[in-house]
């Protein structure tokens, strides 16, 4: 799996960007992968581990995601 840290989340909270670990592009996060990994926002600074999968745009984001304590 991946990790990384939330560096940034969106006006409405219902979106953000992690920023990796390895340096690699940065991942979009969406609040409903959020939600089904047992949380219920995304917080700027909070660490995950996640699985990359390609976004209909081509964009990466992050699935099956992990809190790192």
């Amino acid at each position: 799996m991946t990790t990384g840290t939330v560096k940034y989340v969106g006006p409405d909270g219902g979106w953000g960007f992690i920023s990796r670990d390895d340096k690699q592009p940065k991942v979009f996060l969406h609040i409903s992968e959020v939600q089904a990994a047992g949380c219920d926002e995304i917080v700027k600074g909070q660490r995950w581990a996640f699985t990359l999968k390609a976004g209909q745009d081509g964009r990466m984001s992050a699935t099956d995601l992990e809190v790192i304590a």
